[in-house]
């Protein structure tokens, strides 16, 4: 169900929306719900694991002492000898 938001914006920043929109062959009421949408899918999204990622966690055992600062210095001075 849609509704009816009034908002207040700089007048040169609804300009510039409404040459998009029209650009774009679509609405500003579209594209402000679109970019919306996008912005709260975002959110929903970071913090959410995907079940690929789940099912490679843990496949690789690293050592406890790992330096890998150390190891990728000496990778790079045999690279670059």
């Amino acid at each position: 169900m849609d509704k009816k938001l009034t908002l207040s914006l700089n007048q040169l920043i609804i300009e510039q929306a409404k040459l998009y929109a029209k650009k774009n062959k679509t609405s500003l009421s579209k594209l402000i719900e679109s970019y919306l949408q996008s912005v709260t899918k975002q959110d929903q999204e970071e913090n959410q694991i995907t079940p690929l990622i789940q099912s490679l966690s843990g496949v690789i055992e690293l050592e406890n002492d790992l330096d890998v600062a150390s190891d990728y210095t000496d990778h790079l001075e045999k690279k670059y000898q």
